[in-house]
């Protein structure tokens, strides 16, 4: 028998970390593990923000460093948050409030992001978490950036504006190093390779996939999004509004978080609409009593539905503070010409967790580990009861005496 390994001072080295497969049971044993109720400084109530914002402020944006130790938060008090998800603890607070937080995205060093302004200008500054300093400004934009991604292989990153425009960046260099011209306000996200990003456009309904290498070409493929069961409800049907959309994991398929209550999965190579995501309140509005506009807006959407790592699942928030789980991995395949009058698979939930007392407006699931973090006016870092488990070991025990 071989000998343990060893590290470089002579002790044995530390066994690799144990892999859990996600599965239908352990998803739906996700509990509440820590909840941090005062991650978001509550509203002074004799501003008038208060009375625009309707009630908590809320977390705006979350992300996870790229091992998945860390995860921060961005607020409408204007501060970033970290935390461990190792420990489950806070680890410092940050505060911007000459420029607003909003999409913060971690680079590929867990010292560093990204994130938009939400006042003064609509500046991309990149912060460095150790020591609370900017390391470069990205102008250019002269309107609020809504969709901010990094490239998964390397130190660029895209940007889209309500100005109409996307710039793709690198961190090295203050100017962009390219622009795209669009209709409509545009929200981004690259692939798992960092090889092609898609572009989707607003009252147009298109999603466009571009090759990384030649930006400046027209995309290699147009995909419209258009889900025939909407005139069922209502005719005319109400337009989709996109908020978010994102590669899954094994890049076969993309998702399109919307406002509305549905969202859909796309697939990512001809463009077919495969499913819609069915089961959520959409968090077109900021309460849930409040009364439906008859133009759809973005509202409080674009952070609360994403990928588990391994591509199975969706998990969302909704408007009604749930944690919305669905089963992804038995979607129909459609080949050949897209047809727009085809019905999408309609996907209820596999599970529905109690969440938040409000909207849960982001919800992650961690790259790493076996852990979703979702936030609205609180923070959660949710676990699989693992007690559940023990209870059935010792009834087996018992039974086999």
């Amino acid at each position: 028998m071989p000998p343990p390994p060893t590290t470089s001072n002579g002790n044995a080295a530390a066994p690799p970390p144990a892999t859990i497969p996600l599965s239908n049971a352990l998803m739906t044993k996700l509990k509440p593990a820590k909840i941090f109720k005062g991650a978001v400084e509550p509203t002074p109530p004799s501003t008038p923000v208060a009375r625009s914002h309707q009630g908590p402020r809320h977390i705006t944006a979350i992300t996870f460093d790229d091992r998945g130790d860390q995860v921060l938060t961005a607020a409408e008090d204007e501060t970033f948050r970290l935390y461990s998800c190792k420990t489950g603890k806070h680890l410092k607070t940050l505060y911007s409030k000459k420029y607003g937080v909003d999409l913060p995205r971690f680079t590929h060093r867990h010292t560093t992001v990204v994130h938009a302004s939400t006042k003064e200008d609509d500046t991309i500054r990149y912060h460095s978490l150790h020591d609370n300093k900017y390391l470069q400004y990205f102008k250019g934009h002269s309107g609020r950036v809504v969709s901010l991604e990094v490239s998964p292989i390397d130190d660029g990153f895209m940007s889209g504006s309500v100005d109409k425009t996307v710039r793709l960046w690198d961190l090295r260099a203050p100017t962009c190093r390219g622009l795209l011209n669009l209709p409509a306000s545009p929200i981004v996200a690259y692939d798992s390779s960092g090889l092609v990003f898609a572009v989707g456009v607003n009252h147009y309904s298109r999603i466009l996939l571009y090759d990384q290498a030649n930006y400046d070409k027209d995309p290699f493929l147009t995909i419209t999004l258009e889900d025939p069961t909407l005139a069922l409800v209502s005719y005319p049907p109400r337009p989709i509004y996109m908020t978010s959309i994102s590669f899954s994991p094994n890049a076969k398929y993309i998702l399109v978080g919307c406002s509305g209550d549905a969202h859909y999965i796309l697939d990512a190579f001809e463009g077919h609409l495969v499913a819609k995501l069915e089961g959520h309140v959409g968090l077109e509005r900021r309460r849930i009593d409040a009364p439906q506009t008859i133009d759809p807006s973005k509202g409080n959407s674009g952070e609360e539905v994403s990928w588990t790592p391994d591509s199975k699942y969706v998990v969302s928030g909704s408007l009604n503070g749930k944690i919305i789980i669905w089963d992804v991995q038995n979607l129909p395949v459609r080949s050949g010409v897209v047809d727009l009058k085809t019905h999408p698979t309609r996907l209820q939930p596999l599970t529905t967790l109690d969440g938040h007392p409000g909207p849960s407006r982001c919800v992650r699931f961690n790259p790493r580990l076996a852990m979703i973090v979702s936030a609205g006016a609180e923070l959660a870092f949710w676990l699989p009861d693992q007690s559940a488990d023990n209870d059935e070991i010792a009834k087996e025990l018992l039974r086999k005496k």
